[in-house]
């Protein structure tokens, strides 16, 4: 017997979850807490696919619940789950409406499901996060040290990008050991780090914002990283390609590794020169390096 899937939209927001499961056929709201969570996800079975969109730390509690009972989920970008509900002539925006929707998504789309996270992952994605702001705060400080026309306030903010720097590079060692500690980690940074142009930054980046490196083709990849460029075409008339949407800090990782790999004497360069001979811009030529 084939047990049919059972589809379940949840908008989530920082007080509540709004629930519509197609089993139920009615919508309902909790509490966007752990006990609330739990007693939730306990009526569905694995064969549950619960959809509902990408919301930083508010959908946390709901993930990890949803790991523990090895319930199928997927978190999707906002704005696929907006055009669905306009191309499905959904124009009101409610959030019972927005978990309705979901569910439809779900049973339409059948998006795929997140790859499942460990603790380490998730350790070194936070890391990784904080980094990233640490290093945007570090460099809006040198902008400010750059325009500031008092002696005194300079070396205030030197102070400041000082401690940043001590901060950041804590951080970086703590990256570092917990890679180390995880053979998994460790061997998929070697066999990144053995690639010209990939360094310590871009592998990390790769690490905590490509789970699914190794389990998808070179295409899919790409265009999860947003370099994959995309077709503008309609009759006789023939767009200009253009990459779009994807992960940012990948992509720019990669860029940047692109960027490193091709001022070197090698395979990489002569691609990159052939590509520049043939009347390619500087920059086309990159991305097509980098994807």
């Amino acid at each position: 017997m084939i047990i049919p899937l059972r589809c379940v939209g949840i908008d989530v927001s920082k007080q509540y979850l709004d629930v519509f499961d197609e089993a139920v056929g009615a919508s309902e709201r909790i509490a966007n807490a752990p006990q609330a969570i739990t007693q939730l996800v306990a009526r569905w079975r694995c064969a549950a696919l619960v959809v509902f969109e990408a919301t930083g730390v508010y959908d946390l509690e709901l993930r990890q619940a949803l790991r523990q009972a090895g319930i199928r989920f997927a978190r999707i970008n906002p704005a696929r789950a907006r055009d669905f509900a306009r191309a499905s002539g959904q124009l009101a925006k409610t959030d019972p409406i927005d978990a309705r929707m979901l569910a439809a998504f779900a049973r339409a789309m059948k998006p795929a499901t997140d790859q499942a996270a460990t603790p380490a992952r998730d350790a070194l994605a936070r890391l990784a996060k904080r980094r990233d702001q640490l290093v945007h705060m570090r460099a809006q400080e040198k902008n400010r040290r750059s325009e500031a026309d008092d002696r005194a306030m300079a070396e205030r903010i030197t102070r400041l990008i000082e401690v940043l720097d001590h901060e950041i590079t804590a951080i970086e060692a703590e990256i570092s050991v917990l890679i180390k500690a995880e053979p998994a980690l460790a061997d998929d940074a070697q066999l990144m780090r053995s690639l010209p142009g990939v360094g310590p930054v871009a592998c990390m980046q790769l690490i905590t914002q490509m789970p699914e490196l190794g389990y998808v083709g070179p295409k899919e990849v790409a265009a999860l990283a947003g370099l994959a460029p995309i077709n503008v075409d309609s009759g006789v008339y023939r767009g200009k390609r253009k990459i779009s949407g994807g992960r940012k800090r990948v992509r720019d990782a990669l860029y940047m590794a692109a960027l490193n790999a091709v001022r070197r004497a090698g395979t990489f360069k002569v691609f990159y020169e052939r590509l520049r001979k043939a009347g390619k811009p500087a920059k086309l030529a990159l991305i097509a390096f980098a994807s």
